[in-house]
């Protein structure tokens, strides 16, 4: 039962959705068994906003694309397609932001344009039916597969109890995924599970599946993050989705490895046994007919215009049309010989002075003419030949950027060329500067520009005559010819193989005197300038010149101009002939029986016969005989490689036909012939290309390595013995030497020729009887995987996807990248503006499924652009090796990506083995048996430093305050800037003490606490935080330093600050006025329930008496404060700081600072937790000196008040965080220059710290040391701390310690936890923390055996020191985590010291440095947080070497960030830049990551600047990121799934 209900896009929610799904087949469906409650509810396509208004699907026009596409490919496609029908396992389509689908698909695009096209075919779109005969057979096929496919986006059969998740369009895709491994070719890498065992399970249809639970992250109604936090989730159930359909059975692992330059082990594709491989005997050289010397040809080109110019003058040599098809001017030979001269005398007499001739003979000019111009070019070819100067045509360069016109202008450049030759009408449409003249182009060299029409011509003297002697070994002209990488060559034809190429053409087509010939082809070059400008000539015969623009308009004016002038011979391309079929409505007064010849240029590309079959089934009746139809194969090098078939004439009936081969297209891709039966899905039709041309000896020779001969039935590139062909690449000797100068060698080695052959850079190979069949062009060559696939294939193979309703004919582009030292398959296509998102994705999941089915190969990326903005050649082709600078640059601005990384590739390493564990003490005895150390470093010790630290008689913090205010009253202890950077508020000694004691008052009497309660102080940083914090200590209780929530953002920062005083159990809230206004204002109402709040207490105004006694702890173990933050995984953890642990750190600091009360410290830096906290409120009273503090939030306004601050007061020693010196990186690069001449000098500061708890960003504090050394900032100043939740500071760089130092460390030791500096292609760059705290011992372990590591081996950081935290402050108790990370023991060792586990991973080195104390110093360098790692492929990397990557990957990603979901890898970066960016970066993202870290990226998310979530620290909020990524609330500019 089929039941099809069309909910209107975009007005119904998903709950509405599934209410109103639930009643209208609640009816039909079985009651499944209790069990069944967990399977996954169908989830609803996640409606893309470009499908609401037009949802209906528009069935296929008729018609049918001629020009690729043979019936036979189109039914093997579909009925490869119909194999997948039944297959349902859902692929997730890419969700993408509304305005970016309102962008992309406008309907205001103009459909491409087409202003000449040549490869194109651009907007000639009728609706015909197509051609009975040919397209009756496939169009039932279609619409049987369609129905099968399409089904319909929200049906759903009863049959089945639960239905597959995923979009209606995606279904396509999945059919296919679930289970091409029947001929899937290569294994894609599992991403689920990783087991030695590879069980081979396969998912049965979905159908079956009703008695299996869906595991707990599938269930898409409800699901929990990683802290089991519920989220309800669309994404989530796409990832659901992509991890089903990546769960394919694989082949069993590859056992060869080969080793790359560098230590990992990329797999390398073995060669599958089965391959076909050739069998026949060696070929031999085929030599063509002799070329026969007629007596009366003549003996040069220009003697045969002389004659025909003096002999028959009247008789027409050109005939041009304008767009109407009406002709528009006729050159005769009179006037073409008068008018060569003319230009002749003129090029050599007029330019430059008498003495100083700009242009001597043998010098090169350029030819710029328009296509509608044949007649002008004539002209000027014929009179540079007269001149003996060489020519070199080339496009009219239509602006100063077009693609391609830069490298043309290299070859001008290189050729030497000052002049331009042009007509009159395209000198007046070249863009020209404000004064009137032809700027420059980008590239091109300085040229004058010289007009050749008569009129701007004076008459040559009476006694003037041209030079013509017979044809030598002279350069005649140079072709030009763009490679596959864009770059442009010049191909020389001397004047001798000019000649002799005329000579074969005429014997090889048979041409006799005054035959006419009409013309489509671009006459500046191959087929259409050998043909109609040259060969033409020399036979006296009269071409009719079709320009484009005509074409255009009318695709039929061919057809009509042969009937119209009985033409006995057409040159057209496969394109020309589609199109005729396309407008053909059966005109009546056609009639091709005056064809003798109709010569297809592009016979190089096998599809060619479809379009040539089709055209003869209409055509046949209207006089047009099979053996008329003539492919042939050409290239700039060999001019015409292949001619034609010799037609004597038109009655002669013993005309063979053409011979035909079918082909196994599997074969092909191994480079052998196999002949295989038209039943077989993925076969290739060929048909020869004609005989080898008179004259001419060809053979094939193995495409790569030394020229050896092929076998005969192996396919190679074609190689041309024979005068008629070019002779050099113009100033490129080296190039010229492998492709003009090629000796073909038997397999024994010897050479099959004294005379060298010429590499065509056509695939093919030469058949019975001298037939020569082309497959394809070297340049189309893409070897995936060891197999070679032709560009062309591949895109007739695409365009047999009933492309018509979503992309463009003829604007698909196919090339290859590579990518982790293998080629991968690119498809660009240009997106017709009317196509919905479903739809385009629909077509592109059909096309992978189709090119896998029928080519074996994976598409690694297949992207749509808007209509009309891939780069195009002169001639409206696409510019492939533009398009392809533009996807690797990241410029293409596709509208939809579809990557498909897990399919394609296939080497990456073997999954890591994680190897049974050597016992704690092997790895002891081993690290002594090979002399290594046991890794341990520590500070110096307290113990022996003698200092006249008063404060250390004092165990707590409040007794020195009190001393403090007797000894020092006014000693001003606390500075607070504001952003002017003038002092807002400062504090004395006597002040504080005095603030603190109202305060405790306060709390008694207000807030009635008890010695021990805790105390949330909710405080902005600056004095008010301080004083209370000391009047808490003088009261008895325990303070907790909250964050204030943000008041522009209160409904996401007060639930944490809620959290925090909750978790904390706060019994009272102290604050400012302003903010207990905020907490209970109307907006915080919305975020938490107000009236749970602990009593609020505003200390704006206190009591004006003193406390009967300040509260002396009994204990120095007793609580002093609780240190709450939210750690990067996303997990709030408070640690408990004793009063012993205050001192302690406290003491630890100014001894390593050499802090007295004399000195002055600058800090920027949050003040709620961690180090931060401990500078900014507590030591200050400790060691006495002042603190300026400079709340980092005044920066946004101010970027300079840091600095300026720490200038103005001479500071030492400043402390600050990542934030702080990004924002200054930032926002005051530029003004270095301004700022040192207001005054700014750091030349004081001897260390400036950042303050953090992650591995150091030495990239950030590299620029940042760069940018200020102008300044006066001494590179050595800039250091990182270190600190964790067990230990707040564990490092920190103080006065007299060494420098640190860097090291790079290679990234794929790091993966397999090792660590070594080797210098390989990818490092990672870890600096040292080198200041150990004076009281801290640190030693490395291995996190799971606990056994003691050696020297630089990478292991947990375990730390031992009188200011450990004491223990995590949880309201369960949950003691095993908290004993085991403050109380651990070595497994084996020292097992009697306690230490506390980090949690971060490091080593320790010894460098060459010494301490203060003279001994050689030990560095510790962190690596990164255990619980920030990520398990992949068995092994272990670190998130910030991933976002490192892939921000160096594109200029517009700002920022980034890495997690997994369920052993997927999930990128989010941060474009800053235009939406349309957005979907560049996702082929770049990937690429990135496969290159440096061998993963495969499951999803790429791209969102605006600011989503990724930084906390206090500046460190990223990964796991928060996740949880809002998972819940759909990130907003994404879109999301791309890798397939």
């Amino acid at each position: 039962l089929f039941l099809h209900f069309d909910v209107g896009f975009g007005d119904i929610t998903q709950k509405g959705y599934e209410k109103k799904r639930s009643k209208l087949i609640g009816a039909y469906l079985p009651q499944p068994p209790r069990v069944d409650q967990a399977l996954p509810q169908e989830r609803r396509a996640p409606v893309t906003p470009s499908s609401s208004s037009r949802y209906h699907r528009r069935r296929s026009s008729g018609s049918r694309d001629e020009r690729y596409r043979s019936d036979v490919h189109t039914e093997a496609v579909q009925a490869a397609l119909a194999k997948h029908r039944e297959r349902k396992v859902a692929v997730p389509m890419p969700s993408k932001r509304r305005s970016l689908v309102v962008q992309t698909s406008m309907d205001a695009y103009t459909p491409p344009d087409t202003s000449s096209g040549s490869e194109d075919d651009g907007s000639v779109q009728g609706d015909s039916q197509g051609t009975p005969t040919s397209s009756q057979g496939s169009i039932n096929m279609e619409h049987w597969i369609s129905q099968a496919m399409h089904g319909s986006t929200t049906s759903t059969t009863s049959s089945s109890s639960t239905q597959s998740g995923g979009s209606g369009a995606a279904h396509r895709l999945a059919d296919v995924l679930a289970q091409t491994h029947i001929e899937n070719h290569s294994a894609p890498p599992d991403v689920t599970t990783y087991t030695s065992e590879h069980a081979v399970q396969v998912e049965r249809p979905q159908g079956s599946t009703a008695s299996r639970t869906a595991p707990k992250y599938g269930n898409a109604e409800l699901m929990e993050t990683g802290d089991g936090v519920p989220v309800s989730s669309r994404v989530s159930a796409k990832i659901q989705q992509l991890v089903n359909t990546l769960k394919r059975p694989k082949r069993p692992p590859l056992r060869e490895f080969f080793v790359d330059d560098f230590e990992e082990l990329l797999e390398v594709q073995q060669p599958d046994p089965n391959q076909p491989k050739p069998e026949g005997a060696q070929m031999l050289a085929m030599r063509g007919e002799q070329l026969g010397v007629v007596t009366n040809w003549p003996p040069s080109l220009e003697a045969a215009l002389q004659r025909w110019g003096t002999i028959s003058p009247k008789a027409p040599c050109l005939t041009t049309m304008d767009t109407n098809g009406k002709p528009l001017y006729i050159l005769t030979y009179g006037k073409l010989w008068t008018r060569s001269m003319k230009v002749a005398y003129n090029i050599l007499h007029k330019l430059g002075t008498k003495q100083e001739p700009m242009v001597r003979p043998g010098d090169r000019v350029a030819l710029v003419f328009p296509n509608n111009d044949p007649a002008a070019f004539m002209v000027a070819f014929y009179g540079c030949l007269l001149a003996e100067v060489v020519p070199v045509p080339i496009e009219v360069p239509l602006t100063r950027k077009d693609a391609g016109s830069q490298q043309i202008g290299f070859l001008l450049g290189s050729c030497g060329v000052t002049v331009a030759l042009t007509s009159d009408a395209c000198h007046k449409g070249l863009p020209k500067s404000p004064t009137g003249e032809i700027p420059q182009f980008k590239g091109w060299p300085k040229l004058l520009w010289f007009i050749t029409e008569s009129k701007h011509l004076s008459k040559p003297p009476r006694d003037w005559f041209p030079h013509i002697k017979d044809a030598n070994n002279d350069t005649a002209y140079i072709e030009y010819k763009t490679c596959k990488d864009g770059s442009v060559l010049g191909v020389t034809v001397t004047r001798i193989a000019l000649l002799t190429h005329c000579q074969a053409l005429t014997q090889a087509c048979g041409y006799t005197e005054a035959e006419t010939i009409v013309n489509v082809l671009d006459f500046k070059k191959d087929v259409g300038l050998w043909h109609g400008i040259l060969t033409s000539v020399m036979n006296m015969m009269h071409v009719i010149s079709i320009p484009y623009s005509l074409m255009k308009v009318n695709p039929l004016s061919w057809i009509q101009k042969v009937c119209q002038y009985k033409a006995k011979v057409a040159c057209v391309k496969s394109r020309d002939m589609h199109w005729a079929l396309v407008a053909h409505r059966d005109q009546r007064d056609v009639n091709l029986s005056s064809l003798r010849m109709l010569i297809v240029a592009d016979g190089a590309n096998p599809w060619s016969i479809s379009s040539c079959d089709a055209f003869l089934n209409v055509f046949q009746s209207k006089g047009l005989r099979q053996e008329v139809i003539c492919p042939c194969a050409s290239s700039p090098e060999k001019v015409t490689v292949m001619g034609t078939r010799a037609c004597l004439s038109p009655t002669d009936d013993s005309n063979q036909p053409p011979g035909r081969g079918v082909l196994s297209m599997h074969g092909l891709t191994y480079g052998v012939i196999r002949v295989d039966s038209e039943e077989k899905l993925s076969v290739l039709t060929v048909q020869d290309v004609g005989l080898v041309m008179p004259g001419a000896i060809m053979c094939s020779v193995k495409p790569d390595g030394v020229p050896q001969l092929c076998r005969t039935d192996e396919i190679g590139e074609l190689c041309v013995c024979a005068v008629a062909t070019g002779t050099s690449y113009y100033g490129l000797s080296g190039m010229t030497k492998n492709t003009f100068e090629v000796f073909p060698m038997t397999s024994s080695g010897a050479p099959i020729s004294e005379f060298p052959f010429i590499r065509t850079g056509l695939l093919g190979f030469v058949g019975p009887g001298g037939l020569v069949f082309a497959v394809g062009k070297m340049d189309g060559l893409m070897v995936v995987s060891g197999r070679r696939h032709n560009a062309d294939d591949i895109v007739a193979t695409a365009l047999a996807v009933e492309p018509m309703k979503f992309v463009y004919r003829g604007r698909i582009a196919v090339f290859s990248v590579t990518v982790l030292h293998d080629d991968r398959i690119v498809i660009v296509a240009e997106q017709r503006p009317d196509s919905t998102e479903e739809d385009s994705f629909q077509w592109m999941s059909r096309v992978l499924q189709a090119i896998d089915s029928i080519h074996q190969v994976g598409v690694y990326c297949l992207a749509l652009v808007p209509a009309n903005t891939l780069p195009k050649t002169p001639l409206g082709g696409i510019h492939l090796s533009e398009t392809k600078q533009l996807f690797l640059e990241g410029a293409l601005h596709p509208c939809n990506v579809l990557m498909c990384p897990h399919t394609c590739v296939t080497n990456l390493p073997k999954p890591r083995q994680k190897q049974p564990e050597i016992g704690p003490a092997s790895v002891m005895v081993g690290n002594l048996v090979s002399g290594k150390r046991v890794a341990q470093a520590s500070g110096r010790d307290l113990g022996q430093i003698e200092d006249n630290d008063q404060a250390r008689k004092f165990l707590f913090l409040s007794e020195v305050l009190q001393w403090r205010a007797q000894t020092t009253p006014d000693h001003v202890l606390y500075t607070l800037l504001n952003c002017r950077g003038t002092i807002a508020n400062s504090l004395t000694c006597v002040q504080l003490h005095k603030r603190a004691e109202k305060i405790a008052v306060m709390l008694a009497e207000r807030g009635h606490l008890q010695e021990g309660d805790h105390v949330a102080l909710v405080y902005p940083p600056g004095i008010d935080l301080i004083a209370a914090f000391y009047g808490c200590l003088y009261a008895g209780c325990v303070p907790v330093t909250v964050r204030p929530p943000h008041p522009h953002n209160i409904a996401t920062t007060l639930p944490t600050v809620k959290m925090i005083v909750e978790v904390s159990r706060s019994a009272c809230l102290m604050t400012t006025q302003l903010i207990c206004k905020l907490l209970r204002s109307r907006e915080a109402a919305a975020a938490v329930d107000v009236r749970t709040w602990p009593l609020i207490l505003d200390t704006d105004d206190l009591p004006k008496k003193r406390p009967a006694q300040i509260c002396k702890p009994s204990n120095p173990d007793t609580l002093a404060y609780l240190d709450f933050s939210v750690s990067t995984t996303g997990m709030l953890a408070g640690v408990k700081m004793s009063h012993a642990a205050t001192s302690a750190f406290c003491r630890s600091i100014k001894l390593q600072c050499e802090l007295y009360p004399s000195r002055e410290v600058a800090i920027c830096l949050d003040p709620y937790c961690g180090l931060g906290f401990v500078l900014w409120c507590l030591c200050s009273v400790y060691s006495g000196h002042q603190s300026i503090l400079i709340p980092p939030s005044e920066l946004e306004t101010n970027p300079a008040l840091w600095l300026l601050a720490v200038s103005q007061y001479k500071v030492r020693d400043t402390f600050c965080s990542y934030s702080v010196m990004e924002l200054c990186t930032k926002g005051l690069g530029s003004q270095t220059e301004s700022l040192k001449a207001r005054g700014l000098d750091l030349s004081r500061v001897r260390t400036c710290v950042v303050v953090a708890e992650e591995r150091p960003r030495i990239a950030l504090t590299q620029s940042f040391s760069k940018l200020f050394k102008d300044l006066g900032l001494h590179p050595r100043a800039v250091s990182t701390s270190f600190g964790c939740r067990v230990n707040l500071a564990i490092c920190l760089q103080g006065t007299s310690g060494p420098d640190p130092t860097t090291v790079y460390v290679d990234m794929r030791a790091l993966r397999h936890d090792r660590y070594s500096t080797l210098a390989g292609f990818s490092f990672s760059l870890v600096a040292s923390h080198t200041g150990i705290l004076p009281g801290v011992r640190i030693i490395i372990a291995n996190p799971e055996t606990k056994g003691p590591l050696g020297d630089s081996h990478l292991g947990e950081i375990w730390v031992h020191s009188a200011h450990n935290a004491s223990g995590y402050f949880t309201i369960y108790g949950d003691e095993s985590l908290q004993s085991d990370h403050f109380s651990s023991r070595l497994s084996f060792g020292d097992t009697q010291t306690i230490w506390a586990r980090t949690g971060y991973l490091g080593f320790l080195r010894r460098t060459e440095l010494t301490d203060a104390n003279g001994e050689r110093h030990d560095a510790l360098y962190v690596v990164g947080a255990l619980d920030e790692a990520m398990e992949l492929r068995g092994m272990r990397y670190h998130p910030i070497d991933i976002e490192t990557s892939v921000i160096r990957a594109h200029k517009s990603v700002t920022e980034c960030a890495v997690f997994t979901w369920t052993n997927l890898l999930v990128v989010v970066v941060e474009l800053d830049g235009s939406e349309q960016e957005a979907l560049d970066l996702v082929p770049l993202v990937t690429n990135v990551v496969l290159e440096e870290h061998y993963l495969i990226v499951g999803v790429v998310v791209v969102v605006d600047i600011g989503v990724i979530p930084i906390n206090s620290r500046g460190e990223k909020q990964r796991m928060h990121l996740r949880d809002g990524f998972l819940a759909d609330q990130l907003d994404p500019i879109y999301v791309a799934y890798n397939m």
